[in-house]
Formats: structure tokens, C-alpha cells, sequence
């Protein structure tokens, strides 16, 4: 039944996309040619209408081919594929890439059969109008989905073959998203009795009667979720699903040891999987942050020059010690670096700071310390780490010798995030995770970041870190 919803939402979503490009680009001609609006575009680059514009029927003959055009671009950019998962900002990038694309092969298609006095102008508008109108279309359409799909509607039925962390993962992932529309029937396994349950999803039985339950067909698709010690299986449980025509997924029970994202190279038709892919291990992705520290440094120093000098001011005032607390930290490559920070506690023998965190009404904390702290203008003096090439803007929180030597033992991949820069705020930071708080949810965050790093995400930490709820919270 789902199968046949997604064709008819899809066969929806094409009709509706001919008829708002056709709109569009009346609307655009409109706009541009029509006296009453014309005058608004009387710049320089761009003539008036009457005396410029071709004949009506050579602007809409463009409409016979570029109609198809969209169309397939838009298919080939995935507008059309189930949308149950999908992001808004997913869907408009989408969207944007496909226009950018239909614009370049229209312009393209103009040039080679010599037809160069259509306006750019109008064109611009066009394309503008039709994203725009496109976009809210599909966002209504998802919105209305949404809605449909917690109210039980529209529902897409699965069946879990394998008890593991992976189907834990998965069901959990379920239950916090009820408008992706997934309904879980029970699991199928071969080391768990009939009744056990998580989550009110319970075993309903074992592989071998897996291809009995198929043959009801009331599952839209199979979710493999075996245990790493069960692979074994995988092939027949494979070749059981794909005779009964149902389609399947495979959710590894070893997300913790490969990346969600992993990097795959083609070894003469073998694929070959690396454990670990870091973007920043590109010269060109180092670079180009690099730059950006660079920049972003240099118009921090400047914009924070003023407050950092009342700081110190107050500093000197306020209690006795130095200006700035050195500490030594691990960064890039396991190597150790003196990170700079405005001091905002009493001074105390290093012996006694080095192995103790600061904690929730710490005594230590200097009273001008406390309202550093929570506002991070204590971290201000590390934008001469930035330029200086030990610290990034954005990366891993930089941590003492002494507790990386303790939690390298205690906690897996944590000496991962040793791959990048460490940074003056990061992603744990921005979701909460500071301060005496759960290590194993901060290595979490920090091996997302290394793993998915891209200057988008760096924007957004630098965001969040300003505006975010979040970023000082456990921040004494």
C-alpha cells in the first residue's frame, strides 16, 4: 500500500511542478515586460522593456523543452525520493542545486542554437519565483505528511530481523521521530524467547519462519539488525527477503567501531571500507580552515580588544596572581601546547589544579572568575592560540595531559579527536556537554565533528556558541 501512496504522491509532485515552473514563468514575463512593472528594473545593465522584449511566443516556446528539463533534473536530484527522514534545509539545498543546474543547461541550450537575446533579467526572476513557490509547496506537502503520520496515517510497516544494539539504536531513533511515519512490528530472532520486548516492540519469532511472515506481505521493508556474532547469517537471511520481492536495509551492529559516513574506495571491483574518515586530513579542507581561523581570529582581537583589556582590569583589581592562567594541554597529533585563558581562579599549586575539575560552586572560583566563566570571556585569550597555530576556532575542547592519559584507558576512540585542531568552542560545548559532565557524551559530539567536519558546521557551532541555550550551560 505504501508503494503505492509514494507513486501517486510522486506522480502529485510532478503535475504540480510543471504547472508552478509554467506559472513561474508567466508570472516572471509579467514582471519584466509588462509597463507596470518595468520601470522597476531601469538600471544600468538592464533597458527597458518596450523596444527589448521578443516576441510572447519565442519567450514561452522555451516552455516545451525547459518543462521536461526541470523535471528530469529534479528527479535525478533526488526531489522525488521519500521524504520521510528528510531535513527542510535538506530539501531547499535540494531544490537550489537543481535550479542552478536547469538554469546552466537552459543557458547552455540558448548559446548552441544561437538564441542569446532572451533577458537575463527575466530569467533571474524566474528561477527566484520558482524556488521560492516550489519550496513552499514542498513544505507544505512535508508539514501536511508530518502531521498525517502522527496521527497513525501514511504509516510505513517494518519488521526487525536480529536483537542488538543496532535495533535498540533503531527503535529508539523511531519512537523520538513519530512523523517519520515507521511502525515496528516486532523482531525477529534466533537468541531471544517469543515475548521478550523493547520498548513495546517484542520478539515475534525466529529467522526460520522469517520467510512464512513474508509471505503475508503486510511489511513495506526489512530492517537486518543482527548481532556483529551473527553475520554469518546475512546472505540467507538476504536471499529469503529479496524472493519475497521486499525491501531490504542492513543497519550494522558496528556503528561504534565504523563511522555513519564511512569512506569507501574501490580496490579493482573489491570494496574497500577505512575504519576512519577525516576530512580534516585533506591539505585543501586544512587550508581552507585555516583561513578562516586566520580571519576570524584577527576580527575577534579586534572586536574583543576593549572588553579584554576591562577584563584585566579587573582581574588585577579584583584578587591578587597573575593576568593569565598557561596551561598545558594536548592538541593536533597528541602534541602538548601552553592554551591561554584569563585567570578566574585563585592561584593554587599545580600539583592540586592539574588533576581536579571545576565543579558547580567551586570555592577557587575568583567572584569577577564566576561571571567569566559562565559568559566564556575567560576563554578570550586563546584567540592567540588561534593565530599562533595550536588551536582552531571550532574543534574539540583541548584537554590536560593528566586526564587524557586517564580517559585514553577508560573511554574507546577517545584519542581521536587528537586528529584535529582542538578549538575554542566545539560541538559538545554547544550541546551542553562542559564542565563536570558526562565524558562519554563529550567524545560522542567531538568524534561527530572530526568525522563530518565542514565549514557549515564550524558557522553554526560559532552561532550556537553566541545564541544557543545550550553553550553555557554547566558552564562554573
Amino acid at each position: 500500500m505504501i508503494k503505492e501512496n509514494q507513486r501517486l504522491l510522486n506522480l502529485m509532485h510532478v503535475v504540480i511542478d510543471a504547472i508552478i515552473i509554467t506559472f513561474s514563468f508567466l508570472l516572471a514575463y509579467y514582471l519584466r515586460f509588462d509597463d507596470t512593472w518595468s520601470p522597476l528594473f531601469l538600471w544600468k545593465g538592464f533597458p527597458p522593456a518596450r523596444g527589448y522584449i521578443l516576441e510572447p511566443k519565442r519567450y514561452f516556446s522555451m516552455l516545451v523543452f525547459l518543462i521536461p528539463c526541470f523535471l528530469i533534473i529534479y528527479r535525478f536530484c533526488g526531489l522525488y525520493d521519500p521524504k520521510r527522514t528528510n531535513s527542510k534545509r535538506y530539501e531547499l539545498f535540494s531544490l537550489i542545486k537543481a535550479n542552478v543546474f536547469c538554469v546552466a543547461y537552459g543557458t547552455a541550450i540558448l548559446y548552441f542554437i544561437n538564441q542569446t537575446d532572451y533577458a537575463r533579467l527575466f530569467l533571474a526572476i524566474f528561477i527566484i519565483i520558482n524556488l521560492v513557490l516550489d519550496y513552499l509547496f514542498r513544505i507544505t506537502v512535508m508539514m501536511i505528511l508530518k502531521h498525517a503520520r502522527r496521527a497513525g496515517k501514511n504509516l510505513k510497516h517494518i519488521l526487525l530481523v536480529g536483537y542488538s544494539r543496532a535495533a535498540e539504536g533503531y527503535i529508539d531513533r523511531l519512537r523520538a521521530h513519530p512523523e517519520w511515519g515507521y511502525y515496528v512490528h516486532g523482531i525477529v530472532d534466533d537468541t531471544k524467547f517469543s515475548g521478550d520486548s523493547y520498548r513495546n516492540v517484542e520478539v515475534i519469532g525466529n529467522t526460520g519462519q522469517l520467510e512464512e511472515m513474508l509471505a503475508t506481505n503486510q511489511y513495506d521493508e526489512i530492517a537486518i539488525t543482527l548481532r556483529i556474532q551473527e553475520f554469518y547469517k546475512l546472505e540467507h537471511i538476504v536471499s529469503v527477503c529479496e524472493k519475497s520481492g521486499v525491501h531490504t536495509k542492513f543497519i550494522p551492529d558496528y556503528n561504534h567501531i565504523i563511522p555513519t559516513k564511512p569512506y569507501t574506495e574501490d580496490l579493482d571491483g573489491l570494496p574497500v571500507i577505512h575504519v576512519r574518515h577525516v576530512p580534516l586530513s585533506s591539505s585543501f579542507n586544512k587550508i581552507l580552515k585555516r583561513i578562516v581561523d586566520l580571519f576570524g581570529a584577527t576580527i575577534a582581537l579586534i572586536l574583543f580588544s576593549i572588553p579584554m583589556l576591562i577584563l584585566a582590569l579587573l582581574i588585577k583589581i579584583t584578587s591578587p596572581g597573575p593576568l593569565i592562567f598557561c596551561q598545558t594541554r594536548i592538541g593536533l597529533h597528541n602534541r602538548e601546547f601552553r592554551m591561554y585563558k584569563f585567570r578566574s581562579m585563585q592561584v593554587q599549586k599545580e600539583s592540586e589544579e592539574k588533576k581536579k575539575w571545576t565543579t558547580q560552586n567551586d570555592s577557587r572560583v575568583t567572584s569577577i572568575g564566576k561571571l567569566m566563566r559562565k559568559t566564556n570571556m575567560d576563554e578570550l585569550p586563546q584567540i592567540f592560540n588561534v593565530l599562533k597555530g595550536d588551536m582552531s576556532l571550532v574543534g574539540p575542547r583541548p584537554e590536560r595531559p593528566f586526564f587524557v592519559d586517564k580517559f585514553k584507558e577508560e573511554i574507546p576512540r577517545y584519542m581521536i579527536k587528537h586528529q584535529v585542531r582542538p578549538g575554542m568552542t566545539g560541538w559538545a560545548q554547544v550541546n551542553g556537554y562542559r564542565g563536570d559532565t558526562s565524558i562519554t557524551k563529550r567524545i560522542e559530539c567531538d568524534l561527530y565533528y572530526v568525522e563530518n567536519w565542514n565549514l557549515y558546521l564550524d558557522f553554526k557551532i560559532l552561532f550556537l556558541t553566541f545564541f544557543g541555550s545550550k553553550t553555557n550551560k554547566n558552564a562554573y
